[in-house]
């Protein structure tokens, strides 16, 4: 009996509020899970990573985001480039042996930095949830938004995937006409990311979960708020209250993956009542990088930033309570690494 419940990728498809529940092995004795991750992905450019996603192993591929470059309202050009990234040998290997979650972000969502407004958004989430395979009996196939949670259940510990819909339900951003940047952060409360519903949602996965670990991905970046582009940072009140609910919530172990930028960087943050430090883990290019980036702000960030093309690796160990995160590139390069404990 044991051996059925413990057998590698076993998966219970329960989705959204329920959410999804993998029971699997261990593999090695430094890293008990692993999930790699990754964003920024055209169809029309070569990735060379696949080969090197699958070299290492990892227990979940895990979209952050711009899976394609779509940027229509005409569903069948959006169903086209899904199908279009389907046909990826390199990608369809890694469906074969890994299980694929994720979210979208605005050009596989339809809108370049597009939100609320956007007017085929419900046609372009059963593209992506088509894409994604998610089951038609899915409570996913109702709700509005792509929205979901994935509890991956070890002997040794559990881990909880919380992926965010950044997209459906965000409100106008605010253009900075006094700089060069591109945003400026909304007046304090006004504006919303989440919406209502996401929100309650969100509340109700991290102060009711169990496990060791909670990984939040979110498309854009929650710590990094002063470049201009898209941020948590444009919503502020928006970025306190998700930092005040990590730490209220009690949520052992919380981690944020995010993508969007072209760059890679890790940034953390101390929270108040939090016992450990947030850490936002930012993997971003996966056919194409930012290569003409000269530098901009970010308080939080720790080492350097990466734009070589790469995508992100994290690896849980539940005896030491320690995460190790690491940016790879082609042939395996490890371009950037840091490690916490938890």
């Amino acid at each position: 009996m044991k051996n059925v419940l413990f057998a590698c990728c076993f998966l219970i498809l329960v989705y959204a509020c329920k959410s999804s529940k993998s029971i699997i092995k261990a593999k090695d004795a430094t890293s008990d899970f692993t999930l790699a991750f990754g964003s920024c992905n055209k169809t029309s450019l070569e990735n060379e990573l696949w080969d090197d996603i699958l070299a290492a192993h990892p227990d979940v591929w895990i979209w952050g985001g711009d899976i394609i470059y779509a940027d229509t309202e005409n569903m069948a050009q959006i169903r086209h480039m899904y199908e279009a990234q389907n046909r990826v040998d390199g990608y369809r290997r890694v469906k074969e042996k890994i299980p694929v979650i994720g979210t979208w972000d605005d050009h596989d969502y339809g809108l370049n930095d597009g939100g609320v407004e956007f007017v085929s958004k419900v046609g372009s989430q059963h593209a992506f949830l088509d894409f994604m395979n998610v089951p038609e009996a899915s409570p996913r196939r109702t709700q509005e938004g792509v929205y979901a949670a994935h509890d991956y259940v070890l002997a040794q510990g559990s881990i909880k995937v919380i992926v965010l819909d950044t997209r459906y339900f965000r409100t106008a951003l605010t253009p900075d006409t006094v700089t060069q940047k591109r945003n400026r952060p909304n007046t304090y409360g006004e504006g919303t990311l989440l919406g209502d519903t996401q929100w309650i949602w969100l509340e109700n996965q991290l102060t009711s979960s169990k496990a060791n670990f909670n990984v939040i991905v979110s498309s854009i970046q929650v710590l990094s708020a002063e470049h201009g582009f898209e941020t948590w940072g444009n919503f502020p009140h928006e970025t306190d209250r998700l930092l005040h609910l990590i730490a209220s919530s009690k949520a052992q172990g919380v981690v944020v993956l995010s993508g969007d930028r072209h760059i890679s960087e890790f940034s953390k943050k101390r929270i108040p009542n939090l016992g450990y430090p947030l850490v936002d883990f930012t993997s971003s290019g996966l056919t194409h990088t930012y290569t003409s980036y000269s530098g901009e702000p970010n308080p939080y960030r720790i080492g350097n930033v990466v734009t070589e093309k790469s995508f992100g690796l994290v690896k849980f160990n539940f005896k030491t309570n320690q995460v190790r995160f690491k940016m790879i590139g082609n042939h395996g390069e490890v371009l950037g690494s840091y490690q916490e404990n938890y």
